[in-house]
This record gives C-alpha cells, sequence and structure tokens, in this order.
C-alpha cells in the first residue's frame, strides 16, 4: 500500500494548479488517523482474498460444516473435540466422494485453512468496528462520512453471510461450492476494499481544481481500466468456481487455436459463459488482452499530458502491477494452478485494482 501513502508525499511543482478548493480544505477532523486506519482494513482485506485462494486451491473450504460466528471463534481443543468435527465433516458429499479415505491428521491439514480464512473475517469485522465506534463517539465523522462507513460495514456483514452461503451450496449433493456463491463472495471482497480505499484516498489528498481540463481524457480511459479490471475479477472468479485453470494450459493459444472449437458446446447457449471451461477462461484471457493494450495507452497518455507527479506516478504503478500480474497469470496457467501461484495472482488482482484506482484518484 505504499504507493497510496504516495498521495500526500509527491510534490505538485510540475504544473500550476489552484489552490485546494475551500470546500476540500475542510476536512474531517484527524482524517489522516482515519485514513490509516482505512488503509489498514484493506491491507487485511488483501490478506483475506489470498487466505482465501489458498482455502480454495487446497480444496480446504468445506472442512468446517457449520456457521458459528461467536462459538466458532475456537478451534478443537481435544481430541474429542477433533474427531467430533471430523465425524461432521464425513457426512458431507466432498467426504464421500472424495476424500473418504482422509485421515484425521490429513483432516486437521484442510481445517486449519478454513478455520483461519473466517478467523480473519471475524477479525476484519472487529477491526473495521471499534475504531469506526471510536471515531464516530468521539465527533471525528462528519455524516456523509459516517454514512459511506455505515454502509461499509453493511457490505462486511452480507459478506459473512454470502460466504456461509456459497460453503452450504458444496454440503448438499455435489461437493463444489456454486461457482456464482463464490464469485459473488468475491465481489463483495473486492468492493469492499475498493470502497475503503478510495475514502481513504479521499481523505489524504482531497479533490483539486483544474486538473479536468487536461487529464481529461486520460482519466475517462482510466476509468475503462478500471472497468475492465472489476470484470477480469469476475470472469476470474468464474474460473475458480469451474476450476478453468485446470485446462488449456498453453499460452497465448488455448490448445493450438486462437478461440478454441468448444466454447459454444452447451446448450442453451448462455451457459456457456457459466458453466463451459473453453468459454469461461477465452473470456478471462480477453480482458487480460484488452489491460495489455489499455494500459500502456494510458501510460503514454499521462506522460504526453500536464498532469501532477503523482498522476504519473500512478501511471507507473499501474504499468508495473499489469506486467506482474499478466507474468503471474501466464505461470499459472501453464504450471496448470499450483497454490502458491494461484494465491498469488488471485492477490494480483487486488493490487492491480487499487493501483488502477489510485490513477483514477490522481487524474481527478
Amino acid at each position: 500500500m505504499a504507493f497510496v501513502m504516495a498521495l500526500e508525499a509527491a510534490p505538485d511543482s510540475s504544473v500550476a494548479l489552484p489552490d485546494v478548493a475551500p470546500a476540500a480544505t475542510a476536512a474531517v477532523p484527524g482524517r489522516r488517523a482515519i485514513a490509516a486506519w482505512l488503509l489498514v482494513c484493506c491491507a487485511l482485506v488483501f490478506a483475506m482474498v489470498v487466505v482465501g485462494g489458498v482455502t480454495r486451491l487446497t480444496h480446504s473450504g468445506l472442512s468446517i460444516v457449520e456457521w458459528q460466528p461467536i462459538v466458532g471463534t475456537l478451534p478443537p481443543l481435544s481430541d474429542a473435540a477433533w474427531q467430533e468435527a471430523f465425524d461432521k465433516y464425513k457426512l458431507t458429499p466432498e467426504y464421500r466422494q472424495v476424500n473418504h479415505s482422509m485421515s484425521l491428521g490429513e483432516f486437521k491439514g484442510i481445517f486449519w485453512w478454513e478455520y483461519f480464512h473466517r478467523l480473519l473475517g471475524r477479525l476484519i469485522g472487529v477491526a473495521f468496528f471499534v475504531p469506526l465506534a471510536w471515531f464516530w463517539i468521539r465527533g471525528r465523522l462528519d455524516r456523509p462520512l459516517a454514512w459511506k462507513l455505515a454502509g461499509i460495514f453493511v457490505l462486511g456483514g452480507l459478506q459473512g453471510a454470502m460466504g456461509w452461503y456459497m460453503v452450504m451450496s458444496g454440503l448438499v449433493d455435489d461437493p463444489r461450492v456454486s461457482q456464482f456463491r463464490l464469485t459473488a463472495h468475491l465481489a463483495i471482497a473486492v468492493l469492499i476494499f475498493a470502497t475503503m480505499l478510495w475514502i481513504a484516498m479521499d481523505l489524504l489528498a482531497p479533490r483539486r481544481r483544474g486538473v479536468g481540463a487536461a487529464a481529461g481524457g486520460a482519466r475517462r480511459l482510466a476509468w475503462w481500466i478500471t472497468g475492465v479490471v472489476g470484470y477480469m475479477v469476475v470472469t476470474g472468479g468464474f474460473v475458480a468456481g469451474i476450476r478453468a485453470g485446470k485446462a488449456y494450459n498453453t499460452f497465448p493459444l488455448m490448445q493450438g487455436h486462437v478461440v478454441p472449437p468448444e466454447i459454444f458446446m452447451i446448450q442453451p447457449w448462455w451457459q456457456n459463459f457459466f458453466y463451459n471451461m473453453a468459454t469461461v477462461q477465452f473470456d478471462h484471457r480477453l480482458g487480460a488482452w484488452a489491460l495489455v493494450f489499455l494500459v500502456p495507452w494510458l501510460w503514454l497518455r499521462v506522460r504526453k499530458a500536464s498532469v501532477p507527479p503523482r498522476a504519473r506516478l500512478a501511471t507507473h504503478l499501474l504499468l508495473a502491477a499489469i506486467v506482474m500480474q499478466i507474468t503471474l497469470g501466464i505461470t499459472t496457467l501453464v504450471l496448470a494452478v499450483p497454490v502458491a501461484l494461484g494465491a498469488a495472482h488471485q492477490g494480483g488482482a487486488i493490487v492491480l485494482l487499487a493501483a488502477a484506482l489510485f490513477a483514477n484518484h490522481s487524474l481527478r
């Protein structure tokens, strides 16, 4: 998150800009403290996404078959408690159809990933709610900011409920969670991250007047890039949900084809976008190709425009982020999604989104 702190550190000496708008200077009291708190929460959500990726890739997400927000904070503390948890897992389709030879020791291995994933979710809830209540009681929040933060808190509650709703889909017949619920769970996490990051940047670097005319085209392009990154997150959720990364492990072609012939093999045709490995992976690749062209285009436009130094810094970081993410994506694909690379690629999506939002904010 170091690039966000450059919002205040980078000088704006290369262009002549009017002073900050009077409305912006009337910032929320203690805005830096609030921004720092939100950035810490962003870091926790980032960790949550990465741990969630590991949990999914190690097939650990269905190891805890109950949702106990309070009691479930403690793991099994005795041999009898471990055996009870294992016996409950034995009743699931995943154990009966996939892991029927699993030992108690092996069960503990998948249990701990899901446990830490849930524990981190609880930690994020506490890390967000307690400072929120403190800032509110101390009168540090004006009404608009308080409503925004309350909305994030509601989203956090929805995220917890969606997580359990997702797990439930894998406890019935098919030992896989619904790709729709998985994608929704990921999308809500990303929305929470993006909202907190944007508010933090607003608090650290209030809007300036006089930037719009010089950077208007670049600003619109930056928003298009952010939209494509969002598209990549959604399509990536479906890739993960149906394990499409395990197929077509070649690049740049898909098993020798630009467009795989199986792309519309399912009827009705629209189901291919959600159930067909070829179509889902092809859609995800399309977004990657779009970013390969759009991000360097934005970088070149910003180099030629009269914009603040922080906007140039933001596009440098965005270019570096897309190079990193594309490299991770290709390597993850051709190696058939090893756990470490798959989790890194999922985390890289959040870094790329942060860089895109930073560019948008700097070009306002």
